[in-house]
């Protein structure tokens, strides 16, 4: 599923190609994604302005004259650049035609993918309202980030891949910032000290800012809006690497899952 940096690293990859620039056409192929696409969005953006386009979490927000869209890439989708040359191809489920001929065309294998109508107060959407600081932002400090794990019994892990607290730490990047901050991704993030969560804060936002310089991490799902895959993945000390020796003290990683994810961890370089 792509994360914060990939969906970062998408947004890059297509804004200075379409930003500045007015959509001729809006083309819906299959709007039964996660949420149906609004039926009369395709009129409502015609010939209006893209201003901009900014992201929240692991949303795009396209900033239209008339109002934001969101954009969700959800489990496999991915956008690409294109022109008019390049067919349509299965999972190809709407293109942003725009007058400088430039092609914004969303695949998404899954359909667990989104692209809502946000008006002109997005941070207000239900899906925005209540997201937790961005992990680069000066918002997500040191003394935020104790104070929220305060009383809590929960799993350091799951705590910090809750949107709520923090946006944009997903499976693989909580693997490895816990790692690397030598914390058991099983303790209770309210059992854990503050000098900690500051080694903690520290590391997750180099994590996260080396996976968004390097391209995000290539999963089977993800490439680049360029077509080119990110090359995070080589970096990954833990996530994915089960029962291989540790970097550190080359005893076997240990491999568990819960709902459905993966965690890895060193049972002795992390208490």
């Amino acid at each position: 599923m792509p994360e914060l940096p990939e969906v970062e690293t998408s947004k890059r990859g297509i804004a200075p190609h379409i930003e500045g620039q007015q959509l001729k056409q809006l083309i819906i192929r299959n709007g039964a994604l996660r949420w149906p696409i609004p039926s009369n969005l395709a009129n409502d953006l015609a010939q209006h302005q893209l201003l901009s386009i900014s992201r929240r979490g692991k949303y795009m927000l396209f900033n239209f004259d008339s109002g934001t869209v969101l954009m969700h890439l959800g489990m496999s989708g991915s956008v690409r650049i294109l022109d008019n040359s390049v067919p349509v191809a299965k999972h190809d489920h709407f293109d942003m035609v725009f007058r400088n001929g430039r092609i914004l065309r969303f695949n998404d294998p899954r359909r667990f993918g989104a692209l809502l109508w946000a008006g002109d107060t997005p941070f207000e959407h239900p899906l925005l309202a209540h997201l937790g600081p961005e992990p680069l932002s000066e918002d997500f400090s040191t003394d935020y980030l104790f104070a929220r794990s305060r009383g809590r019994q929960v799993a350091i892990k799951q705590f910090i891949m809750d949107s709520k607290v923090v946006v944009g730490v997903g499976n693989i990047y909580a693997n490895e910032s816990l790692f690397l901050a030598g914390i058991n991704p099983n303790r209770s993030a309210g059992k854990i000290s503050k000098a900690r969560y500051k080694r903690l804060v520290e590391i997750i936002k180099k994590v996260i800012a080396k996976a968004i310089e390097m391209g995000g991490t290539t999963l089977k799902d993800f490439s680049q809006a360029d077509g080119k895959p990110g090359y995070f993945k080589q970096h990954l000390r833990v996530y994915g690497r089960g029962d291989e020796p540790c970097e550190n003290c080359q005893k076997p990683l240990k491999e568990t899952r819960h709902s459905n994810r993966t965690t890895v961890y060193c049972v002795k370089c992390q208490t």
